[in-house]
């Protein structure tokens, strides 16, 4: 029987992962049956109707499929494995740390300023409301492996500029203030990163990078995140599904 569901994810969420991992650690293949609701409640502690709202989430993102009358039924998709999904959110610590590098911050620059019309819109702020903007690397035993620029509203961190330590987790520090982000949405881009940058920090070594532009949204769908980080490309790579 499994350990009770008490992380700080949705019971929903949790379940549907749960059973996830379930089907790859039984090694069910596709078109195999998936245990009944009556196994996975037992299993699992849950009520009812949590199990089946977590197989509905499991069947929108095409891990299972129901044949009504017969049961749920492992779809292909469940075995198709990319080594690192390009649409996981989470931070940039977490993001390094499984790429087997252990990173520290060099903060640049911080500031409070009038934002320019992509990030206000980006970050739905209106007239004369300002944003905190954070300027960071990466370094990874002295080498420079990532380039950061966050911009944040000023309404959603009322602390001095002083006071903060900006070197660490930007999410982290935003979950103290109940604004800790949940999803973002993301472009992706082949680049070089700008002259400036790389005259002023002395970064002519960094080479070709994989820019990553996203807003990130908290639990309600506010946007508490405009972020640009430029991913060395001799050090990351990253992959995506196709369905």
């Amino acid at each position: 029987m499994e350990e009770p569901l008490r992380d700080g994810r949705t019971l929903v969420v949790q379940l549907r992962d749960r059973i996830a991992d379930l089907i790859r650690e039984a090694a069910l293949q596709p078109g195999d049956k998936l245990p009944t609701e009556a196994q996975l409640t037992a299993r699992f502690r849950i009520s009812r109707p949590a199990l089946r709202e977590a197989l509905k989430l499991l069947e929108q993102d095409g891990i299972i499929y129901v044949e009504h009358g017969r049961g749920r039924f492992v779809s292909a998709i469940s075995a198709a494995q990319v080594d690192r999904p390009i649409t996981v959110f989470e931070s940039v610590s977490d993001m390094t740390r499984h790429y087997g590098y252990e990173t520290r911050s060099d903060v640049l620059s911080v500031a409070e300023e009038v934002p320019d019309m992509v990030i206000a819109r980006q970050l739905k702020l209106g007239p004369g409301e300002r944003v905190i903007r954070l300027e960071r690397l990466r370094l990874e035993r002295d080498e420079p492996i990532m380039y950061c620029v966050d911009y944040v509203p000023r309404g959603v961190l009322p602390a001095r500029l002083d006071d903060i330590d900006w070197s660490g987790s930007l999410l982290a520090l935003l979950g103290q203030y109940k604004q800790r982000p949940r999803m973002s949405a993301a472009s992706v881009t082949a680049v070089m990163l700008p002259d400036a940058v790389i005259e002023r920090n002395n970064l002519q070594d960094f080479g070709p990078a994989l820019l990553i532009i996203e807003t990130c949204f908290n639990a309600a769908g506010v946007p508490v995140i405009y972020a640009m980080d430029y991913h060395r490309g001799s050090h990351f790579s990253f992959s995506f599904l196709r369905r």
